[in-house]
């Protein structure tokens, strides 16, 4: 998904992207530059923008423990990822246990309505918060069991940028989490620096 920019009630102005290529590492994007997941009104801009609920899906009763659950979760995958490479550590060993035990839950569960004219469309009862953190917790399975898409993570080279996204690219040449955000700061920093040596 591309960059999606949520409006809402918090008191400050925030992002939230969704271009990492998973839901469990859009999650783990929340964390940068400083936390996204600040109120409640911003974790259901999230929860729908990731897709995890189609639009228009009730989430009124989401209340400040859902933002507990997911930034909790949002820590266990953030070692998931991060120690990849090298997970024989406890705290690894406890995160793990711990997006296993939620990827027990059932997700939420879908249902087609006919509109007026016939069609189809996908929509869920209200759904309670373990359902949805059992949904990010598979999908956190998923990716790294997945030899594929475990070999394409990667971590944005942009400086002092810590997000994990999928290179789906041709060729796995992508370097940034995003072309528009890194990708730019990288480009004025080289023409900066061409036009500061032209000038010495």
């Amino acid at each position: 998904m591309a960059l999606g920019t949520a409006t809402g009630a918090s008191s400050s102005a925030y992002e939230l992207r969704f271009d990492a290529g998973r839901s469990c590492l859009d999650l783990l994007a929340t964390t940068h530059p400083g936390e996204k997941l600040d109120s409640v009104e911003v974790l259901h801009a999230w929860i729908t923008g990731s897709g995890l609920v189609p639009p228009g899906t009730p989430l009124s009763h989401a209340d400040a423990s859902w933002l507990v659950g997911f930034r909790e979760l949002r820590g266990h995958i953030g070692r998931l990822v991060h120690g990849r490479l090298s997970p024989a550590t406890p705290s690894y060993d406890r995160s793990l246990a711990r997006v296993n035990e939620l990827a027990r839950t059932a997700p939420p569960a879908p249902r087609a309505l006919r509109r007026e004219d016939g069609t189809l469309v996908r929509e869920l009862d209200p759904p309670e918060y373990p359902a949805l953190l059992g949904a990010l917790a598979r999908d956190t399975v998923e990716l790294l069991t997945d030899p594929v898409a475990r070999a394409s993570l990667r971590q944005c080279e942009g400086d002092n940028c810590p997000i994990v996204y999928v290179d789906s690219s041709r060729g796995r040449r992508r370097r940034w989490c995003s072309s528009e955000v890194c990708g730019n700061r990288e480009r004025v920093a080289r023409h900066r620096r061409r036009a500061a040596l032209a000038r010495a």
